[in-house]
């Protein structure tokens, strides 16, 4: 730092300058179930609450069962929801999934979402939110292969929800307080890499 910058402050001026003026990131919490009964509303709205009580970036509910998305390519499917999907998951930066496990793996409703686009996912970073009789662990490890593909970069930490012991009788969600605390964990990561990867976009 030179005398004149020292003098006037104009080195310690500027950080605070480029915070002020940086747009926040917008994260997407994609809901990954669209099956009646589905327990997905609750978990990503559990999300959404720990998330925007951290002021840090714009959160915001995406949910699948939104958009007319009949399989890829199906004859005669009604895709006409897939300019807004493309629009939804576009205006984001990085993404938090709420995964539930299915046969050992992730839902075909959030699989058929994710096959839809390709540059809209790419060079953004991820966070996954999982449940299922064993926490969603496997359905996630498919999931961090699909989103490698698309080059979305999916960040270590990994709140797993066990339907015993963080929902009352299987339905009502009741995580346990160091669940929440993962949450915030797994979004400190989120951010900086979903910062980092605007920068090449």
């Amino acid at each position: 730092m030179g005398f004149f910058d020292k003098l006037f402050g104009t080195q310690q001026a500027q950080p605070q300058e480029e915070e002020t003026t940086m747009a926040k990131l917008n994260i997407g919490i994609i809901l990954g179930s669209t099956r009646e009964g589905r327990l997905s509303p609750q978990v990503g709205n559990w999300v959404k609450e720990l998330a925007d009580k951290r002021g840090d970036a714009n959160y915001t509910i995406i949910d699948i069962a939104d958009y007319k998305l009949p399989l890829l390519g199906e004859n005669g499917g009604d895709a006409s929801g897939a300019a807004a999907w493309s629009q939804a998951v576009a205006a984001q930066d990085g993404f938090v999934f709420i995964a539930q496990e299915y046969n050992h793996s992730i839902t075909g409703s959030l699989k058929n979402a994710l096959d839809y686009l390709r540059v809209e996912w790419n060079n953004k970073a991820a966070g996954i939110v999982s449940y299922g009789a064993v926490g969603g662990a496997r359905a996630a490890e498919h999931l961090r292969g699909i989103l490698g593909e698309l080059s979305v970069a999916d960040v270590r930490v990994h709140p797993a929800l066990s339907l015993f012991t963080d929902f009352e009788n299987g339905a009502e969600l009741k995580a346990a307080p160091v669940q929440a605390d993962s949450v915030n964990q797994m979004l400190d990561q989120v951010i900086p890499w979903s910062t980092a990867l605007k920068t090449i976009r």
